[in-house]
């Protein structure tokens, strides 16, 4: 097993033209670059999974590899099977850097970097058999709600042969992901059924049974040979598979919000270990507050949020569209009303109607002047 960290130069470069820029947009992507990578923090729930998952028999001796988080789009896509026009390179989904440049949006763009990193190919030349995981953040642009972030942890694996070596299995595949189910939440129920991936071909996604409810716990199948050929790798095959992090830590811990992953409050802290239930250190109650506003098309939802994102913080619990529609006759072609509302809690105290309403009235001033709205 070795580690191998990519260079990150050219990354580098690109947040340092984020720096010199004054925008939104950038100061916003360097946030979440800056926030910590809970996978590698001592302490967190998220690398525990990582702990666990990287023991497990079937990971024995795999290489780790860590990879830059800004990658250009013609790796991050168009190695993958998302070609221009596809959905997950939307900008409405997707933070985009420059026009070549994105925030990693999944994290099986390791594949890339590790089966091009000058010491595996020589493993290649030599026709070795190779196993390598990768974790870390991944980020896009999401709704705001109790279980979702727009920056989130995700742990992959890929294990390929020569096709003349050996055979691997969907049973091999499944005997792995049994191993690492078991590995982080002891003996539980799984079951599989039949999916899609660009990357990967046949697919499937497992559940588990954690505390009486189904998790979607992992995107796998067998690695297509068409993208491993997408990085002039030929005669090789095997299985890859990749899932989030914050979803089966709030499972094992049956956590209600996931903005208590990153706490501060040592009440919440020392409760966060897997597999055990999470108390609420205190009900603390929600402030709710409105917006309603006319916009034309142009106007993204997902960028919305993020503008929310920016204002309220770790504050905003949760955003929901109350009111969306059109009147041609009221608001003049081509204009929607939207009314969403805003609920504000603090996951550490109890917030004051004096905290929260300068940040409700920024919002209604950058709501107008970024998006040319009529407030209502």
């Amino acid at each position: 097993m070795s580690e191998i960290i990519i260079d990150t130069s050219e990354e580098k470069k690109l947040i340092g033209d984020l720096e010199k820029r004054t925008d939104a947009d950038a100061k916003r992507m360097l946030r979440v670059l800056n926030l910590p990578d809970l996978s590698r923090t001592e302490g967190s729930p998220l690398k525990e999974i990582v702990n666990r998952a990287s023991k497990v028999k079937s990971l024995a001796g795999f290489d780790v590899i860590q990879i830059p988080e800004i990658i250009s789009t013609e790796v991050l896509f168009d190695l993958f099977n998302m070609p221009p026009g596809h959905p997950a390179r939307s900008k409405s989904d997707t933070y985009y850097v420059d026009e070549n440049h994105v925030l990693r949006t999944h994290d099986t763009v390791f594949w890339y970097y590790y089966l091009n990193h000058p010491e595996i190919k020589k493993k290649i030349e030599k026709r070795e058999t190779l196993g390598v995981i990768c974790y870390g953040k991944v980020y896009r642009k999401d709704e705001i709600d109790r279980s979702h972030m727009n920056v989130f942890h995700q742990f992959g694996a890929l294990y390929i042969a020569p096709d003349e070596k050996q055979t691997i299995t969907l049973e091999d595949l499944k005997h792995a992901l049994s191993d690492v189910a078991t590995n982080i939440f002891g003996q539980v129920k799984y079951r599989f059924y039949d999916h899609n991936f660009p990357y990967t071909d046949p697919s499937f996604e497992m559940e588990a049974e954690i505390n009486g409810q189904w998790v979607e716990m992992v995107g796998s199948g067998m690695a297509r040979k068409s993208v491993l050929a997408n990085f002039g790798l030929t005669g090789y095959h095997g299985w890859a598979f990749g899932f989030g992090l914050e979803r089966l830590a709030m499972a094992s811990m049956d956590l209600p919000d996931i903005r208590l992953l990153w706490s501060q409050d040592s009440r919440v802290i020392k409760q966060l270990k897997l597999g055990q239930k999470f108390v609420e250190v205190s009900k603390y109650p929600p402030i709710t507050r409105d917006i309603s506003f006319i916009v034309d098309q142009s106007f993204i939802p997902n960028d919305y949020f993020d503008l929310i994102r920016d204002i309220g913080g770790d504050l905003v619990e949760e955003v929901s569209l109350l009111d969306k529609y059109e009147n041609p006759e009221k608001f003049g072609p081509d204009r929607t009303s939207y009314t969403y509302r805003i609920i504000y809690r603090s996951p550490d105290k109890t917030l004051k109607i004096e905290e929260v309403d300068p940040l409700q009235n920024k919002l209604y001033y950058e709501t107008k002047k970024q998006y040319q709205a009529e407030l209502r």
